[in-house]
């Protein structure tokens, strides 16, 4: 995912913080708490806590925040003539949300529907919109009817939904999560101010970082979807903001719409994970491990450090076989390597390839 910065002025690179968009992942933590292991205590007491008739409409519109999170959870970066920042308070979001024009409140709404309109800026396809909420059940069939017929009564009927959870938890959550997400927010814009750009990324996550060719320069968000906006709009306005959040973790959202300023919303107090891999390099592992000699490589390697001759002999192969699958793993930073005298002694990384499941998740739910 790349947001094209080429000339962008620092100030116009903005690290806040939005009620709105917390909101929005709190309910996808409630709705997916598998993707959060971390929550699952505030998830089930939060849960036990609903009202039926407030769980009941959290059901209905679930798809804003389940396979995607919505936009609509980030109005003011949508929102023509505005100044590209969150409201101060949830309140004040909703107004911004009131005021997003209809295609794009209806369009943001359906970004469940299809990626591809959403990258290509596509106007909404009614029947095959229908057709895809069909397949999620008779209750989110309904919704998107109503949404498609009568925006702004949906809009409305939105607005009450993300007031009455306030009223139910988000008012409270958000008294104890704010503060740390406020001070999150000042000491990055302190890190850009004086450090620059590339050193605030660093710190935001080691999946974001500054690409520089020749005059351009863009952000990179390393993640396992494919993606490019800018930041220098003039018909949108110049600037990108960073939205900390404590519900997010292991997502790393990128709002890229056509249109609307990017968004780049991260987590804040992840679990201490060294070095998280890339994706270039999970895939790189898992492609090393699927080959079968290499497997079986690995099953020796695991015990102890070997040569290739030993290696050769063991599995009756020719050591420049050996040799060759050895580098594809020694690339796929799966074998370590020291010198023993005259030997050259490999043994499998297991702490890296017990990380592999847990970077597969961290990757693919980034």
């Amino acid at each position: 995912m790349t947001i094209d910065i080429t000339g962008l002025p620092p100030e116009r690179i903005d690290f806040a913080i939005s009620p709105l968009a917390e909101l929005g992942v709190a309910l996808h933590a409630l709705a997916e708490p598998g993707h959060h292991p971390g929550l699952h205590g505030w998830a089930t007491a939060t849960a036990a806590g609903l009202k039926p008739d407030l769980a009941d409409r959290l059901h209905e519109a679930n798809f804003l925040w389940t396979a995607t999170l919505s936009d609509v959870f980030q109005p003011y970066a949508g929102l023509r003539g505005g100044d590209g920042r969150p409201g101060a308070t949830l309140a004040d979001e909703l107004d911004i949300l009131d005021r997003l024009d209809e295609e794009r409140f209806v369009t943001a709404a359906l970004e469940f529907s299809c990626s591809v309109s959403y990258t290509a800026g596509a106007p909404v396809q009614p029947a095959r919109v229908l057709e895809l909420a069909a397949n999620r059940g008779p209750r989110q069939l309904d919704f998107t009817r109503r949404l498609l017929d009568d925006p702004s009564g949906v809009r409305a009927w939105l607005r009450r939904l993300f007031e009455d959870c306030d009223e139910a938890f988000f008012a409270d959550t958000w008294r104890r999560a704010g503060p740390g997400l406020a001070a999150d927010a000042r000491e990055k814009a302190e890190l850009l101010r004086h450090r620059g750009l590339a050193e605030a990324l660093r710190a935001v996550s080691p999946a974001v970082t500054v690409q520089e060719e020749g005059a351009r320069r863009r952000i990179h968000v390393d993640k396992m979807a494919h993606g490019r906006t800018t930041a220098v709009d003039p018909e949108v306005g110049a600037g990108v903001t960073l939205v900390p959040t404590s519900f997010g973790w292991p997502h790393l959202l990128v709002l890229h719409a056509p249109g609307w300023r990017p968004v780049v919303q991260y987590p804040v107090g992840a679990p201490s994970v060294a070095g998280p891999a890339s994706v270039e390099l999970l895939q790189r592992r898992m492609d090393a491990l699927a080959h079968p000699m290499r497997m079986r490589l690995c099953r020796q390697l695991a015990r102890g450090s070997y040569t290739t001759s030993e290696l050769a002999d063991t599995y009756g192969i020719t050591p420049p076989e050996v040799s060759r699958h050895l580098s594809v793993l020694k690339k796929a930073e799966l074998v370590t390597v020291r010198r023993r005298g005259r030997y050259v002694l490999h043994q499998l990384d297991v702490a890296a390839v017990a990380r592999i499941g847990s970077d597969f998740l961290e990757t693919v739910l980034r």
